[in-house]
């Protein structure tokens, strides 16, 4: 099965959603023009890191953002990894990601689960707890969000229960390129799955973001790289390469849990 993917690598207007959601759409309908058959988002691409003022600016409920993607993956007939936003449940504010298939219903919604302290997240957001695994064209598939990927037994704890391609939708500040790439790879490499990755663009008053979202196949070799300015990357994945890898070299079947 081929999939072609479009990662929406966007400038975020800081603590500003209605600048967001327009640059959003525009943003969707230029990509639409190569007809892909999957969206992806960067993390809080609503809001950005303006955290200190997610009382005034979180979505309740994601509704907002929910109508939103939802709208768009009707009209255009798309699938959407719709990054993450700043989802407001009571008086908890979580990081939230959020899919929809072509069909506009909500496939799935997962909450970060580890938060990141260099950021205050830990101040302002509440972690979720539950997994990212989620099926499109009944395909098995994960979504992580940013810091996430620095724990590979995270990872693993999706790619063993079956996902073939995980979609990492970020904000990796520009400092730390060189583990963003790295990271990325490694994860493709030892989960044997694609790698999708959706970073931003741009700046806000505390952090420089990299971009160089990237799309990486199950042996490492980057299929598209973004440059750090905003774009749209597209490339083609092919799920059928996930069972040859998988069954070429075993590890899954060689892994011995028990010991670690």
């Amino acid at each position: 099965m081929k999939l072609k993917i479009a990662c929406l690598q966007m400038d975020i207007a800081f603590g500003n959603p209605d600048a967001n959601y327009e640059k959003a759409q525009q943003l969707i309908e230029k990509s639409m023009l190569q007809k892909p058959d999957v969206l992806v988002l960067p993390e809080l691409w609503t809001t950005g890191y303006d955290l200190t003022r997610l009382d005034e600016i979180a979505d309740a409920g994601c509704s907002q953002t929910l109508k939103f993607l939802k709208d768009a993956a009707v009209k255009y007939q798309v699938h959407l990894v719709g990054g993450s936003v700043a989802g407001r449940t009571g008086n908890d504010v979580r990081n939230t990601l959020l899919i929809i298939n072509k069909q506009g219903d909500l496939v799935h919604q997962y909450s970060k689960l580890h938060l990141f302290k260099l950021m205050d997240e830990h101040h302002h957001l509440t972690a979720g707890t539950e997994k990212g695994l989620f099926k499109l064209e009944n395909r098995s598939f994960a979504g992580v969000i940013c810091y996430d990927i620095r724990f590979p037994e995270w990872i693993r704890a999706h790619t063993s229960e079956g996902a073939e391609a995980l979609f990492v939708v970020a904000e990796w500040p520009k400092p730390r390129l060189a583990h963003w790439r790295s990271l990325l790879i490694a994860r493709a490499i030892e989960n044997q799955c694609y790698v999708i990755a959706c970073n931003r663009s741009g700046s806000d008053p505390k952090s420089v973001f990299v971009g160089h979202s990237m799309v990486i196949d199950p042996w490492g070799e980057i299929l598209a790289e973004a440059g750090e300015n905003e774009e749209i990357l597209e490339a083609e994945i092919d799920l059928g390469t996930v069972k040859d890898i998988r069954r070429l070299i075993p590890i899954f079947e060689d892994r011995k849990p028990e010991y670690y």
